[in-house]
């Protein structure tokens, strides 16, 4: 079976593959049209998509690619923008300008955006303008620099309050809008989210009415935002939001009046893009740098594989770059693959996370991706910490060695850039989950990672050495551990989106079942499971096709004082006592909304990072139409039942 990295698959997904296997070039540069009547007959789309889309988008659980009937969401002018101004150049190649606009007409259903809804939601004077003087609930992926994902019941309004009976308060929903991807930054009563298939944007509510959130200024970008969004208060006093994009730009927006003042290129290569949140810690922005070149191996004309992730630190006043982390060697020439070209290495390692920030030692600690060529750096499948002050690696473990993998190993077969059967042994088991800094109950200080090999590990922050690791099954495609962890004083709650299966040398017992495990910070213990099983309604089907195979908890979990919240594959979310386990409440968001600005909207799949709580509200997104998963485009606020 096809082991593809998940994480890197999302990079390809949100986007348009227009071909797998077209050579790399640039595309022509006429202009598109983007209107185009219906043709008679067959559609002339259709042979482009056949030829040259179908082995991906009709494939979607093996490449992760969105189906034809998800991309059906999005408008021509999403799609002709991929295929021409995005990450998707390269698959364009070939294709005339009439091509683009044929296969964009072809899959396109969602029509062109309406967004008088953005004009009638605009906040009153009273509530415009944000109100930034608390400290940030919500400032990073995992809340505060050590990534707990732990939230203060008090802080957040929600102290007394009874979390086993939550209604819907509202729900946004966010036209032509496929992936609901990123987390909010919460301060006060401002809610800060980006919607990368949204034109763009950044939005910016006010939620101090909870029955009537406000938009108090949007913020839009020249290309997808891609990662959730931080904040953080520079030195000059300024409060600022931050984001990632797909072509690998970091933009700091003041957070008062949605204005850019800066945006700058945060890769380590043309090919880098920005996954995790961007944190600002002192005079410095810290972006972790990934890429997509596991993609471009898909095409035989491309060169493989030249470049490796790592971390950038960008001058917080200016955007300049002032110093660069990288998880290896620059690459060089190793081998002839077989028709004068060479394999390069070595490569990989990208960081797809989000840092956790060591101020104590001055460190930052990441988990990085697998190799894309053979042989694998040591770096590849690693825990690293580097220094905060110019980036040097201080230690690194790595959890998997020998995991080699690109996308020109399927999915028709190995393609020349695929590594040869004795030089990989195919895991796919990277650290899409963020890194978190914990305490012990015996006073031991951890960092915490999880791995998509199912596997939990608690490193030694000083020296990188293993305190103790648990394995909960062995992972699979869409993750063991895939997008993250959650910890408090005594536990790391840990999400298994896939059990796996067994492999030489390691049995996965009958117990391990997708859910959430509590294992104990002392030891790695299991303390308690909870244990999810596929429910498929006919409702939950229309949203969620595979909802009967996909229902594991794949998105980073959330601790609010006592309880634990979690979102399934399948579009349930979960609350349970933290102590036990116990479930107190479930709600399917697999389902149509009315939305309080008018548009249609559905929730599906949950997953990423997609839950947060605020100003007596648990607000979560819900809708992620890659990885052959739900599409669904909106965010839904629950509050106590009174």
């Amino acid at each position: 079976m096809l082991r593809m990295l998940a994480s890197a698959a999302a990079v390809s997904a949100m986007v348009l593959a227009v071909s797998c296997t077209t050579p790399a070039a640039d595309p022509a540069a006429e202009a598109m049209t983007v209107a185009q009547a219906a043709p008679a007959g067959p559609h002339p789309g259709e042979a482009v998509y056949k030829a040259r889309c179908a082995v991906c988008h009709d494939n979607s659980e093996a490449t992760k690619a969105p189906s034809a009937a998800t991309m059906a969401r999005l408008t021509q002018g999403h799609i002709t923008n991929a295929l021409m101004t995005g990450i998707m150049i390269p698959q364009a190649v070939g294709l005339s300008s009439k091509d683009v606009s044929d296969v964009s007409n072809y899959l396109a259903k969602g029509g062109e955006q309406d967004d008088s809804w953005t004009t009638a939601m605009r906040c009153p004077a009273s509530r415009a303008t944000p109100k930034l003087d608390a400290t940030p609930t919500v400032a990073t992926f995992g809340f505060d620099l050590n990534n707990t994902r732990t939230l203060n019941p008090a802080k957040v309004g929600l102290a007394g309050k009874d979390l086993s009976t939550l209604d819907v308060a509202w729900t946004i929903a966010f036209p032509n809008t496929i992936t609901m991807r990123s987390q909010a930054a919460v301060v006060g009563n401002s809610l800060f989210v980006p919607v990368g298939e949204s034109n763009n944007r950044l939005f910016a509510f006010d939620i101090s009415d909870n029955a009537k959130p406000c938009i108090q200024w949007i913020y839009e970008g020249q290309q997808t935002l891609r990662t959730s969004a931080g904040f953080g208060t520079r030195s000059d006093g300024k409060k600022v939001v931050l984001v990632g994009d797909m072509g690998g730009f970091v933009h700091m927006i003041d957070a008062m009046n949605g204005k850019e003042l800066w945006a700058a290129h945060m890769g380590l290569f043309p090919a880098s893009v920005s996954t995790g949140t961007p944190v600002l810690v002192g005079d410095k922005v810290i972006a972790p740098s990934s890429q997509y070149e596991i993609m471009l191996a898909a095409q035989d004309s491309h060169e493989c594989c030249k470049i490796h992730g790592g971390v950038v630190a960008l001058d917080a006043m200016t955007g300049k770059r002032a110093w660069e982390g990288h998880t290896m060697e620059q690459a060089k020439p190793l081998r002839d693959r077989g028709d004068g070209k060479m394999i390069w290495g070595p490569s990989g390692a990208p960081v797809w996370n989000s840092p956790s920030i060591d101020l104590k030692r001055n460190l930052l600690y990441v988990g990085t991706g697998e190799a894309n060529s053979a042989p694998a750096h040591p770096n590849t499948n690693a825990i690293m910490a580097f220094s905060l002050k110019d980036g040097s690696i201080k230690w690194s473990h790595q959890a998997t060695a020998d995991d080699v993998y690109n996308v020109g190993c399927g999915p028709r077969g190995g393609g020349l850039n695929c590594p040869k059967a004795n030089e990989s042994v195919f895991r796919d088991v990277d650290f899409g989950a963020s890194t978190i800094i914990a305490k012990a109950p015996n006073g031991k200080d951890l960092v915490l990672a999880g791995q998509k090999s199912g596997t939990v590990w608690a490193m030694d922050p000083d020296t990188g050495k293993v305190v103790w690791r648990r394995d909960i099954g062995t992972g699979g495609a869409m993750g063991g551990v895939h997008w993250g962890i959650a910890a408090d004083d005594t536990h790391v709650y840990v999400p298994i989106s896939n059990a796996g299966r067994s492999i030489p040398g390691q049995e996965v017992d009958d117990t391990i079942k997708p859910g959430l495990y509590a294992v104990n910070l002392n030891d790695g213990s299991i303390d308690w499971t909870f244990s999810v099983k596929g429910s498929c309604t006919a409702e939950e089907k229309k949203f969620v096709t595979r909802c009967a195979g996909l229902y594991g908890l794949s998105g980073a979990p959330t601790v609010i004082g006592d309880h634990i919240i979690t979102g399934g594959l399948d579009g349930r979310v979960y609350m349970l006592e933290r102590k036990t386990g116990k479930l107190v409440w479930q709600y399917s968001t697999a389902r149509e909304f009315d939305t309080i600005n008018g548009v249609k909207g559905n929730g599906a799949a949950v997953d990423n990072a997609s839950i947060i709580a605020a100003n007596g509200l648990v607000i979560m997104n819900s809708g992620y139409g890659l990885f052959g998963q739900g599409a669904g485009n909106v965010m839904i606020a629950f509050k106590p039942r009174s």
